[in-house]
């Protein structure tokens, strides 16, 4: 669960950070995307960490 909200709140900053430097559809697409996935792996990393950090 935690990695979908981080999922889909990397997709929204990087939209959202691609149209306040005013790119067009493709750009806000390709960071939207890249965001996203920066932000999913993060996400995975820190559950890895916290699941083993509690076993």
């Amino acid at each position: 669960m935690i990695m979908i909200a981080a999922f889909v709140g990397g997709a929204g900053l990087g939209a959202r950070l691609a149209k306040k430097r005013g790119g067009n559809r493709l750009d806000i697409a390709h960071y939207a995307t890249g965001f996203a996935v920066a932000f999913g792996l993060l996400s995975l990393f820190v559950i890895i960490f916290l699941e083993r950090i509690a076993a």
